[in-house]
């Protein structure tokens, strides 16, 4: 199996989550890079070792400049260097040859894509400017990063019968009633019901999005492989569309963060906008907890029912790019 899927697109980051001259660090197939984005709006990264003496660009800083375009400042001699990777040398007023090559991004809307080097295999799926036009943004949570690769992340995220075990605790969820699932080779859709215990005044108090949760949760996941999980939701206050985003960073981690949508159909949604974030990141928080508490390659003597969503990412994985006919689980 292919452990990074090379040719696959991987959303690094929307917008709102760079912050103006402030670098930062991402990482994609096993390689860091510096991303930042300038006054004018325009994002940029660069392999992120200084040529120099391999200090982390990611830990310098931005220095604007007249046009409100910005560079990156190595920490350590403070080299800067462009978009294009060209510095200065001290003593010198000539810009070098590029000394890093740019890692190239495909910008949609808010949407910062990359496929970070390789020959493209796979289209971006066009869900985020879809969602985006009928949404609205809401905000980014629960952005980690986990030691584990890339398809057991992605088997956690499509075994739908973990939600009984592993989210017990936030939910009370009771059981899985699994209903459908539907396979567009690259796309899927599944849904399922999930009946909840009541819960007491106290634990309503201290968590106040439960007053909006119906006492059977109904799940639709919209699944784009292999970086995409949206979990879209429905309560009297409004829609929610929870985009769960996987990024390869290298063979034995993977980035994991939540961007949030919603629709108002009550005043009530924007008040409850930052518990329905706070809640998402618990979400994320316990499916890390329960990834570091799994034996790594156990063979797999029990099969459970409604496993078709480990099917497909075990398909589409095993016959990536190709998409081949769906084997479901019975």
């Amino acid at each position: 199996m292919k452990p990074m899927l090379q040719g696959a697109p991987w959303l690094l980051a929307h917008k709102s989550m760079l912050l103006a001259n402030n670098p930062r660090k991402v990482s994609l197939y096993g390689e860091d890079y510096v991303i930042w984005q300038d006054d004018a709006g325009k994002i940029s990264a660069l392999p992120n070792a200084c040529p120099h003496m391999g200090a982390m660009l990611s830990e310098g800083w931005c220095q604007q400049r007249e046009d409100k375009s910005s560079v990156v400042v190595c920490p350590f001699h403070a080299l800067e260097f462009d978009r294009e990777g060209c510095t200065i040398l001290p003593g010198s007023k000539k810009k070098t040859l590029p000394q890093l090559q740019p890692l190239e991004l495909i910008i949609q809307g808010d949407f910062i894509w990359s496929y970070g080097g390789y020959e493209p295999k796979i289209p971006i799926p066009n869900i985020f400017n879809e969602i985006a036009s009928k949404y609205d943004f809401i905000g980014h949570a629960a952005d980690i990063s986990i030691e584990t690769d890339l398809l057991t992340m992605l088997l956690n995220m499509h075994d739908y019968n973990h939600q009984n075990g592993t989210h017990r605790p936030l939910f009370k969820i009771e059981e899985v009633q699994f209903q459908s699932f539907t396979d567009n080779g690259h796309e899927s859709h599944a849904f399922y019901d999930m009946p909840t215990a009541a819960s007491t005044l106290k634990e309503k108090i201290k968590n106040p999005t439960l007053l909006t949760l119906p006492r059977v949760l109904k799940a639709h996941l919209e699944n784009h492989f292999p970086s995409l999980v949206i979990f879209h939701g429905e309560a009297a206050v409004g829609k929610v569309a929870q985009c769960h985003i996987f990024v390869p960073e290298s063979e034995m981690r993977t980035r994991t963060y939540i961007l949030m949508f919603g629709q108002a159909k009550s005043p009530l949604f924007k008040v409850l906008g930052n518990n329905f974030l706070k809640l998402a990141a618990v979400v994320v928080e316990q499916d890390a907890d329960i990834l570091r508490k799994i034996y790594p390659n156990t063979p797999q003597k029990i099969k459970l029912n409604n496993e078709v969503g480990m099917d497909w990412v075990k398909r589409n994985f095993a016959s990536f790019p190709e998409i081949v006919e769906p084997n479901f689980s019975k």
